[in-house]
């Protein structure tokens, strides 16, 4: 069985939130980037480590009582092992009890997995984005989760 432990980012963390920046995007966050996350009070960014291996993490930022995920990224090798689902379940508890309304994000058109893995978490395609991304030049899909506030 594959322990996956989500924990709040930490300093220590940077360097190998770059690597896996570097393996899933083409255009990746630098290390000044996450530094930055760790002093904005409306950043909640987590880990994903696997059997002790930090494997992927996510961010999202919290305004008012809306929120917004800034990343979700977890290495190939890791990939379909329960780490980006228990990340997402990370974020809908902390986004309750900050109170929040919504979640949102973007995703590429064309990422399948990802979107079936939101669908599953009740993101809903709201709208989207032209020529959001770069390298390559594709459009996003604006996706969002409502909460009940009864939750």
């Amino acid at each position: 069985m594959t322990d996956i432990v989500i924990r709040e980012m930490e300093r220590k963390d940077i360097p190998r939130l770059c690597e896996i920046e570097n393996a899933c995007f083409s255009r990746p966050w630098t290390a000044e980037g996450f530094e930055a996350e760790l002093d904005r009070e409306t950043a909640h960014f987590f880990v994903a480590q696997i059997d002790g291996v930090t494997a992927g993490y996510m961010g999202f930022h919290s305004v008012l009582d809306e929120g917004y995920i800034a990343n979700i990224a977890v290495l190939p090798r890791y990939r379909r092992m329960g780490a980006a689902s228990r990340l997402l379940d990370n974020a809908f508890e902390k986004s309750r009890k900050l109170g929040l309304s919504f979640l949102s994000l973007e995703v590429r058109k064309s990422n399948e997995a990802a979107i079936e893995l939101y669908r599953r978490y009740g993101f809903e395609t709201v709208g989207e984005r032209k020529n959001f991304y770069s390298s390559p030049t594709e459009n996003a899909l604006i996706m969002t989760a409502y909460f009940d506030k009864k939750d």
